[in-house]
């Protein structure tokens, strides 16, 4: 949960590095609180507070692939490959499961090696 926090938190930072850990669980999390809003907005026949949540997360989710792209090494302009019909999205998802780059790389020091606050 304190990588979610984290993100939202860090919700315009779209400069730095961020590990597969805070993506992943940050993503786990944002899926899970959709589902149950979801399915909440199904039972009580509006859908107010899923889009209320979607609207509320959409930076800090994109912000957080920026910055998992960039531990990667790569632009976030990889981002526009999930546009690509069927194989965009698989190729994405395998950008966003790599591993980071062990060094310093243009986006800043690598996460692993800065202790967390």
């Amino acid at each position: 949960m304190n990588w979610y926090l984290a993100v939202l938190k860090n919700y315009v930072g779209f400069s730095g590095r961020a590990r597969r850990t805070e993506f992943w669980m940050y993503t786990l999390f944002n899926s899970l609180a959709t589902l149950v809003l979801y399915v909440a907005g199904m039972a009580i026949d509006t859908m107010v507070p899923y889009f209320l949540y979607s609207v509320a997360t959409f930076l800090p989710s994109l912000a957080v692939a920026f910055r998992r792209l960039h531990d990667t090494g790569r632009p976030a302009w990889w981002l526009l490959l999930g546009f690509v019909p069927f194989v965009g999205g698989i190729i994405l998802i395998v950008f966003l499961a790599s591993d980071g780059q062990e060094e310093e790389n243009r986006y800043g020091a690598n996460p692993k090696a800065v202790p967390a606050a």
